[in-house]
């Protein structure tokens, strides 16, 4: 039997799985136990393509965790990203029942807000409420026990795609895990990389992950847009495979130890050896080459999230700028190219407030892992694991969501 105090979080990626075990410490830190990785298998883009390896890949990573905190993982938060993921703004109006508003007035709401036209085969995964308005009174965060005749609930719904979020249940359980929690990824990284002042301020976030670059945007302490572009860290590794001609898997080792994102930052003349195809010599190549592959396709990406965040109309909300997290946002210069084509101020996002083995934790790579643990521990008094044979997987992530937005509040 799992500990009570154990929480765990699972980053289902395109390129890496990550499991991030954690406890609450003696003064309210989340103290991290383990991090265990593995090559993800069976995955695109962030769905699930099949899930036997998918599963492989799970529980490797699961028994890497358990090895390092000496805990038996039973169940886990489970990160859900992918270019299936869609967003976007609702208002819920409902009068106020007895002058004064009760939480169920609020519930009122928030079912107003969802009433809206979705296709068969996409589902809500979070309403997250944004602010209050009560009779044309905005700004309000809390409003239960105000008088007033109307309530007007602001919220922010994401879809996906049932297919892809069942799919990764089923990964899940079949590798012998409770699903406590489907959280979106973006949004379980700002728990873990954004101050409260941020929100309040207006920050975007932005995860650039293997197959995804995911994006969510906060201003008045509320998520007000989030999205997800389909191109990410593989990509970056592809261009470097065709460019140089090697394998994908020396491609990723030469993006790790020598990509660059920025010629101006190179200072002098490197070479590095790369590895020939189908039993061919390896060759020199010198770093200036690499960096002019990885750049492009790094500032193609930047300039997809601007374009995505001018679409959003919070362009010019976002008055402490963006920062950037997951692997690729390691790249040496990415920060610096990120400000020059967002001309905002941009800083790199690594996970704070935990303790324990922070070295293996504070790493941009593991956000999405800490933010799942964190909102883990914010939220473990939500209900029962999820049953995944019930087929209303859906209504049982919306009731077990509804409120977890008061903790930006």
């Amino acid at each position: 039997m799992m500990d009570k105090d154990i929480i765990v979080g699972l980053d289902i990626g395109t390129t890496k799985i990550g499991v991030v075990v954690a406890e609450k410490g003696q003064f309210g830190e989340i103290k991290i136990l383990g991090v265990g990785t593995s090559a993800s298998d069976g995955l695109r883009k962030g769905v699930v393509i099949n899930i036997d390896r998918t599963v492989n890949s799970i529980e490797k990573a699961v028994e890497d965790a358990e090895l390092q905190s000496g805990v038996n993982i039973h169940s886990i938060y489970v990160g859900i990203a992918g270019d299936h993921i869609r967003s976007l703004n609702s208002k819920g109006i409902v009068a106020i029942s007895e002058n004064e508003i009760s939480e169920r007035d609020i519930e009122r709401g928030i079912e107003a807000a969802k009433a809206i036209s979705l296709p068969i085969d996409r589902e809500i995964i979070h309403i997250l409420p944004q602010e209050y308005i009560v009779d044309d009174q905005d700004g309000i965060k809390d409003p239960i026990g105000m008088s007033g005749v109307r309530l007007e609930v602001e919220t922010h719904i994401v879809t996906g795609a049932v297919a892809s979020a069942q799919n990764i249940y089923k990964s899940v359980e079949r590798a012998g895990l409770k699903v406590q929690d489907i959280v979106l990824e973006p949004l379980a990284s700002s728990y873990a990389v954004l101050g409260d002042d941020e929100r309040e301020l207006g920050i975007g976030l932005m995860d650039i992950g293997g197959g995804t670059t995911d994006i969510a945007l906060f201003f008045d302490g509320s998520i007000r847009h989030t999205c997800v572009i389909g191109l990410g860290g593989k990509n970056v590794t592809n261009d470097i495979a065709l460019g140089l001609r090697t394998p994908p898997e020396q491609a990723e080792k030469i993006k790790l130890e020598y990509g660059c994102c920025d010629i101006n930052i190179l200072t002098e003349e490197e070479y590095i050896t790369v590895p020939g195809v189908g039993g061919r010599e390896p060759k020199k190549v010198s770093r200036s080459i690499l960096t002019r592959i990885i750049q492009p396709r790094m500032e193609e990406i930047f300039h997809m999230a601007l374009r995505e965040i001018k679409r959003s109309g919070y362009l010019e909300k976002l008055t402490a700028g963006m920062v950037v997290t997951g692997g690729c946002s390691l790249l040496p210069g990415a920060v610096d190219l990120a400000e020059s084509v967002f001309d905002l101020p941009v800083r790199l996002g690594i996970p704070e407030g935990i303790s324990g083995l922070v070295d293996s934790a504070k790493n941009p790579k593991n956000a999405t892992g800490v933010g799942l643990v964190i909102y883990g521990n914010n939220n473990r008094s939500s209900g029962e694991d999820f049953n995944g044979d019930d087929d209303s997987l859906y209504d049982k992530i919306h009731e077990k969501m509804k409120g977890w937005l008061k903790e930006f509040f």
